[in-house]
């Protein structure tokens, strides 16, 4: 079919059809805006403004240091304690706000919601993208700690770390989208996330050490608490940002790599399973919000 001018009329599609994942990368630049808003939101009268997101990680890594370094010994057990905590918190801290907030994102959003048609996928996945964003600091927080103690990583070190961080968003994104679908019909799964978010800081080696896990459990146990798509993503930091400095006793996780790959694969999963429950429950959003 073709206009009176000769130009042939793109394809008609059914007004508001989803193509999930997919629609929402075709709509970078809305996504853009979103995350620039909620950024923004984030700060909107504060006198500190960005100073908040170092300020937050380093109080929150004070208190850790203090109740668990000094009260409870660990500096004295683990060289660089202060490099090792930080990278741990900040692996678990990207997760948990990426998670927290994609599953309360469709609630969050429903006036815009019932209003106008927008790859709702768009939400979990700008969630995922501020709490990346809130990241940054962090990072570079630990980075000039890391520096001043002598850090030089290898390139294998690198790629440990940017790789930690893509698990974290492949993990996020999915359990993000999976729960906030849920979350629309059924509020307590809110509860049921804040709870997942409490417990993951203890589910990984953040505030100790691996070896504490193999010495308490089975073997089996252990490879449970090693399949945990957190456990090698936290180890995949400590191993970029802690290893280098060459901390006596440091033992790399057992099949660190391999569970490393385990971890992408479990995360891709998640995200698929995700996106189909999303899809399956998409059609209800507006009448249940």
């Amino acid at each position: 079919m073709t206009t009176t001018s000769g130009t042939p009329d793109a394809p008609l599609q059914a007004p508001g059809r989803s193509l999930g994942l997919v629609g929402v990368f075709q709509h970078r630049y809305l996504l853009s805006l979103l995350v620039r808003k909620e950024v923004q939101i984030r700060y909107r009268g504060s006198v500190l403004g960005w100073l908040w997101s170092y300020v937050k990680p380093l109080v929150q890594f004070v208190v850790f240091f203090v109740a668990i370094g000094v009260f409870l010994g660990m500096n004295a057990r683990v060289e660089f304690f202060p490099v090792y905590l930080l990278a741990g918190i900040t692996v678990v801290t990207f997760f948990n706000e990426a998670f927290a907030n994609g599953t309360r994102s469709l609630v969050d959003n429903a006036s815009l919601i019932k209003k106008i048609y927008l790859p709702r996928e768009m939400f979990p996945v700008s969630c995922v993208l501020v709490a990346g964003v809130n990241t940054l600091p962090q990072i570079a927080v630990i980075v000039v700690i890391a520096l001043f103690f002598g850090w030089a990583p290898s390139a294998i070190q690198i790629v440990a770390i940017l790789l930690a961080l893509a698990i974290v968003a492949l993990l996020a994104t999915g359990l993000g989208l999976l729960f906030g679908a849920i979350n629309v019909s059924f509020r307590d799964a809110q509860s049921f996330v804040e709870i997942i978010v409490m417990t993951a800081v203890w589910a990984s080696p953040v505030m100790y050490q691996w070896q504490m896990v193999a010495d308490a459990v089975p073997q089996w146990l252990f490879t449970v608490y090693r399949l945990n798509p957190l456990t090698p993503a936290v180890e995949l930091f400590h191993y970029g940002l802690w290893y280098p400095l060459d901390p006596a006793g440091a033992v790399v996780l057992p099949g660190m790599w391999a569970f490393a790959g385990i971890a992408v694969v479990v995360s891709v999963a998640i995200l698929a399973i995700g996106q189909l429950v999303f899809r399956r429950l998409e059609g209800r959003f507006a009448q249940d919000l």
